[in-house]
């Protein structure tokens, strides 16, 4: 007879049953699970929070192999062999389930804190027995079966315990899910507030894409989002346990921080028994100074949603009095400037006006854009200079901070005046005007940037001066050197410069490979940029058809897709990617979409 299954509807809108988005990332992560599966290899453990992408990870790392599949639930946690039921017979001892799977070549346990007693030990001993590749997930930050967290901590299977997506690369993954470019400033807060969960960050887009909050940005193709955070019922779930405070005086305690954002308070101004509790719950923090915060940055916009209109408007913070935190913020920048150090600096004050529409005063937006300018965030400069634009659309200085920004991401339509218009010269690739307009600025460092570092003497200091001078004796490992400190510093596009010009350097060929490398993972953190130092990386140097092959696979498309297009072999097309890699600089796939988009090296 036929066997008939029971389907169960949800009640979900059907538009939020969205297909998963696109694999983005992770590359270097992808590949040590991967080899981690070749043979020879036992397999690899893959932790780490609910959220983090680790099944993603893995699926995509099995995709085209014969991989045999079991997983962990809460439901099936007391019954033996659970995970295993459609693997092995209805009954089974441990010796004989061991038997009956060793003969699997690959074997990818999901959720493997939720496996029963039983199926945690046949897994372990699967890895004792070593026949079997395992690739076990295992989420962190709640119990998980002895025989499990054996494979890691008796060093029967490497771990691999995933961090949070970088900034970067979720702005890429944000691109491909909202199907348009989401610029930086709103990138940023969604990493800021998801901190890692990237099922959280997918909610969020969604209902902010949905509630119609994602707006163009003027005169681009980007996407913005600027007010309240959509409050979705599984925003409220994850977010119950502040809601549902059983004291009132703790709830209190979370709506008065709430209001106080993005301020802290002092510890003086709360009750501290209140506080240790909380503290202790990890839903405040506090500083050595005293100043207490809500530990997430989730929290405080579903507490402000939560409150009454009256109490809301009693207690909320209003622009005007975050003027003397501006100020300080603003003051902490100037001086990193001129400490020549543009590393990452907190600045929650600036970054909540905007999160909210509110006004931004145009000296600090400008000086945000050049700190951001500096440390190589292209993209996130042209969005403070906007900001800026947005009060006072003929401010100079957040004009020529666009501009900026513009003509260093390779616009060739960009204009302006100043050093700008150095920039712009060197965006429609003419590198003469380039540096005749950057000695005229009076900029001498620019000049080091563009390749003519001879007129600089004496007119720079500290890096900038051991930059040009590397530069004019043409020293490699002194460039290299350069690179590694103005990245220690956070000049994250002056180290690509710098490193992208010890290529030509260096005479060494294991040498110059490294420093492309270097080059080409410092460029892609620049949000796109596209200077005259990064366009010698060296396209030229492949053969016809490596350049051929490349520019597919840049394109998205597979070997055997490449190959089928051209007439070759799967074989000759992966030998063709792999020479290619090996003078390009790129560990995989995942440079080429950005090296491809390198305007052809021209010269002064």
């Amino acid at each position: 007879m036929p066997t008939h299954v029971a389907v169960t509807t949800s009640p979900r809108d059907p538009k939020t049953l969205q297909p998963p988005w696109p694999f983005t990332g992770r590359a270097d992560e992808l590949e040590l699970v991967r080899r981690s599966l070749t043979a020879g290899r036992g397999g690899i453990v893959v932790t780490g929070p609910a959220g983090r992408g680790k099944s993603r990870l893995v699926t995509e790392a099995v995709r085209g192999t014969d991989c045999a599949r079991a997983a962990g639930t809460p439901e099936t946690r007391e019954i033996p062999f659970a995970a295993f039921a459609h693997l092995l017979p209805e009954t089974v001892t441990l010796n004989r389930a061991v038997q009956l799977l060793s003969g699997v070549r690959l074997l990818l346990v999901d959720d493997a804190h939720l496996l029963d007693d039983a199926s945690a030990a046949l897994v372990h001993q699967l890895a004792v027995h070593g026949r079997t590749r395992l690739l076990v997930v295992a989420t962190e930050g709640v119990p998980v079966p002895g025989a499990v967290s054996r494979l890691w901590s008796g060093e029967l299977l490497p771990r691999l315990s995933l961090e949070p997506l970088p900034r970067e690369e979720t702005a890429d993954l944000l691109a491909a899910g909202a199907g348009a470019v989401v610029e930086p400033l709103t990138a940023d807060r969604l990493h800021r507030l998801c901190r890692g969960d990237l099922r959280l960050l997918r909610e969020l887009l969604t209902a902010v894409r949905e509630r119609g909050l994602l707006a163009r940005v003027p005169d681009t193709d980007q996407r913005e989002w600027r007010g309240p955070v959509p409050i979705t019922a599984a925003v409220r779930e994850r977010t119950a346990h502040l809601l549902d405070r059983a004291r009132v005086e703790e709830r209190e305690t979370l709506e008065r921080l709430a209001f106080a954002e993005p301020l802290p308070l002092g510890l003086d101004a709360l009750d501290v028994w209140t506080l240790e509790r909380l503290e202790a719950e990890g839903l405040v923090a506090v500083d050595d100074h005293g100043a207490t915060r809500l530990a997430h940055p989730l929290h405080g916009p579903v507490l402000r949603a939560a409150a009454g209109r009256l109490r809301a408007r009693r207690l909320a913070r209003t622009p005007d009095q975050c003027a003397p935190a501006l100020a300080a913020e603003r003051a902490a920048l100037s001086l990193r400037i001129e400490q020549a150090d543009v590393r990452a600096l907190e600045t929650p004050v600036g970054e909540w006006l905007v999160a909210e529409g509110a006004p931004l005063p145009v000296e600090y937006a400008a000086l945000r854009a050049r700190f951001a300018r500096l440390g190589g965030r292209l993209g996130e400069a042209a969005a403070w200079a906007r900001e800026g634009l947005r009060a006072d659309p003929d401010d100079a200085w957040c004009g020529e901070e666009l501009a900026l920004a513009a003509a260093q991401s390779g616009d060739t339509t960009a204009e302006g005046h100043g050093a700008a218009a150095a920039w712009a010269a060197a965006a429609r690739g003419d590198l003469d005007e380039a540096v005749r307009a950057a000695a005229r600025t009076g900029d001498p460092y620019d000049a080091v940037r563009l390749g003519a570092p001879e007129g600089s003497a004496g007119r720079l200091t500290g890096v900038f001066a051991a930059h040009a001078d590397a530069l004019v004796r043409g020293d490699g490992p002194a460039l290299d050197r350069v690179a590694e400190e103005l990245e220690r510093r956070g000049f994250l596009l002056f180290a690509a410069e710098a490193q992208a010009q010890a290529v030509g350097a260096h005479r060494a060929p294991g040498a110059v490979r490294t420093a492309r490398t270097r080059a080409v993972a410092l460029a892609r953190r620049c949000e796109g940029a596209r200077t005259p130092a990064l366009s010698g990386l060296v396209l030229g140097e492949l053969t016809a058809r490596q350049r051929q092959i490349v520019t597919l696979a840049a394109a998205g498309l597979s070997n055997r897709q490449i190959a089928e297009r051209l007439t070759l072999s799967v074989r000759t097309v992966g030998n063709h990617l792999y020479g290619a890699y090996t003078r390009l600089g790129a560990g995989d796939r995942g440079a080429l979409p950005w090296l491809m988009k390198l305007p052809e090296p021209q010269s002064a």
